[in-house]
């Protein structure tokens, strides 16, 4: 073939491409979807080994890799503007060309772990996405990349020609999808949640700094708004009950009542009246007629946490209540109709269960609809200050105690305890640490033993005396300058010692009292 023939066949190549993806990013397109659609395409027309979008965070102020066709190794990936090769393109805005990865010591090689036989065998391309304003400046919103086979480099020109193409294409949707990005960590920092076309407050213990809690909002959001059977799972004390609420309140149904029940809490021959209620003299006892929880939850949501106790007749009564939408009270032959949406919560491997033949799997498989899986507080450990500071505000105002922070090894003791008993035993720990603390903060000593002791927790245990010590002065002597807002003389009164103390722990410490300066006082 000619080279004139072969240029022919790369821009037929280009222009059917081109053709696919105006048809992704139509108007009425998701953004996601559209975007990762457009990758797709690439990766797949141009023969690509993989395609992703690095868009800026403006929170982080750092490139996150936000959408990619094919599933990296790290889930979370940063890029810092002017290192590496992506941060490098984001910052001046021009695209770069690696005809082998393997021969560039800028390539990063963050997000995919690719191997070193790939490092040789594939080039990078890295073009920026610019939105260009009215009044012709220019803002980077981040970069498309690919792993292209090793090419000629007249191709390799080619291809991030088209790619630019493609960068103000999309640069719209990158725009859009930037803005949302934004908006929900602000949605997320105020406790705002959207579901159902409105935003309703989620629980309110309920917080949410990691990633992973961040998606399993994101799908009690996406399943909200329908009737389909949520199936919470995840370790006790993670929060199952607080995500039903926060389907509930996302759906339609949020004004109807929520009616919840611990299928753990009661003996098995009580749990059957408890959800069906029963006909006065079913039993000995039943004096009168009942209602079960599936009449009390009618146009409402039924949450049944432990799901997993329940016998094999009540599973088999329940499994009736969804597939015909009808229940029939204990003792009763009459059917009574009922439209209740179902949540259901375990802690137990429900699959296991199946195979020793404890749990129905036509029942398994109608609860098992929607999956959400909650993570273990050890697996989301930027949770645990934060959540730790609401419970301390919480029970502070309970117990109309005046306190105002967490000491730093007392931090430090929160980050590296397991928690085996997750959010829960978090709260019941802040709790205690409010009810004994006499002081302002909340120190080690305030602190139950388990986590004092554990083996995880290295942070006073590997101080010696003298360096323990050091750390808690240098602690309150940045309290008393926090609240003299750097006044060394005020902090000096506060703490009652003189001035030339004070001011020579200040060095020795290296502390900024300019930094304290501005500070408001604590209320």
């Amino acid at each position: 073939m000619s080279i004139t023939g072969q240029s022919d066949k790369a821009e037929n190549i280009y222009l059917s491409t081109l053709n696919e993806i105006l048809d992704s990013i139509a108007p009425h397109n998701d953004l996601e979807p559209s975007l990762n659609a457009i990758l797709k395409v690439l990766a797949k027309d141009l023969h690509f080994e993989r395609a992703f979008l690095a868009i800026m965070d403006p929170k982080s102020e750092r490139l996150k890799l936000s959408i990619t066709h094919s599933p990296a190794k790290i889930d979370h990936v940063t890029y810092s503007p002017g290192k590496g090769v992506v941060g490098r393109v984001y910052e001046t805005g021009k695209s770069v060309i690696i005809p082998r990865m393997s021969d560039n010591s800028d390539f990063l090689n963050k997000a995919f772990g690719r191997s070193d036989e790939e490092l040789k065998s594939l080039s990078f391309i890295c073009v920026p996405i610019i939105k260009t304003s009215a009044n012709n400046e220019k803002d980077v919103l981040g970069t498309i990349s690919v792993d292209s086979p090793i090419q000629p480099m007249d191709n390799l020109l080619e291809h991030t020609q088209f790619l630019e193409v493609i960068a103000a294409l999309i640069s719209n949707q990158v725009l859009r999808l930037q803005e949302e990005m934004a908006l929900q960590a602000q949605m997320l920092s105020q406790g705002s949640f959207p579901g159902g076309g409105a935003e309703v407050p989620p629980p309110a213990n309920f917080v949410a700094t990691s990633k992973s809690i961040r998606q399993v909002l994101r799908q009690a959001r996406q399943v909200g708004p329908s009737r389909a059977t949520a199936l919470l799972r995840g370790e006790s004390g993670t929060g199952k009950e607080l995500l039903a609420e926060a389907i509930h309140a996302c759906s339609p149904r949020r004004e109807k009542p929520l009616v919840k029940l611990n299928c753990a809490a009661l003996p098995s021959e009580l749990v059957e009246s408890e959800l069906f209620g029963h006909q006065k003299g079913a039993f000995t006892g039943a004096y009168q007629n009942k209602r079960g929880l599936f009449e009390v939850a009618n146009n409402g949501t039924l949450f049944l946490d432990e799901i997993g106790e329940l016998s094999m007749d009540a599973q088999a009564k329940v499994l009736r209540a969804i597939q015909e939408k009808e229940i029939q009270r204990v003792g009763s032959e009459q059917p009574i109709t009922v439209d209740v949406r179902l949540i259901c919560a375990t802690h137990q491997p429900l699959e296991k269960l199946l195979r020793e033949g404890k749990f129905r799997e036509d029942l398994f498989y109608r609860v098992n609809v929607f999956p959400i899986f909650i993570p273990a507080l050890r697996e989301r450990r930027e949770d645990i200050l934060p959540l730790a500071e609401q419970f301390l505000e919480s029970f502070s105002s309970e117990y109309d105690k005046n306190i105002k922070r967490i000491s730093s090894p007392a931090i430090d003791l929160f980050t590296q305890y397991h928690w085996p008993g997750n959010v829960r035993e978090l709260k019941n720990c802040l709790e205690r640490a409010v009810l004994i603390c006499e002081e302002e903060v909340i120190r080690t000593y305030h602190l139950p033993p388990t986590l004092q002791t554990a083996e995880s927790t290295a942070t006073d245990t590997s101080l010696s005396f003298g360096e323990a010590v050091a750390k808690f002065e240098q602690e309150l002597l940045v309290d008393s300058l926090k609240k003299a807002r750097g006044n060394m003389l005020q902090a000096a009164r506060d703490l009652r010692v003189s001035y030339r103390i004070v001011n020579y722990k200040v060095k020795k410490y290296n502390i900024d009292v300019k930094k304290y300066a501005g500070a408001r006082k604590s209320k």
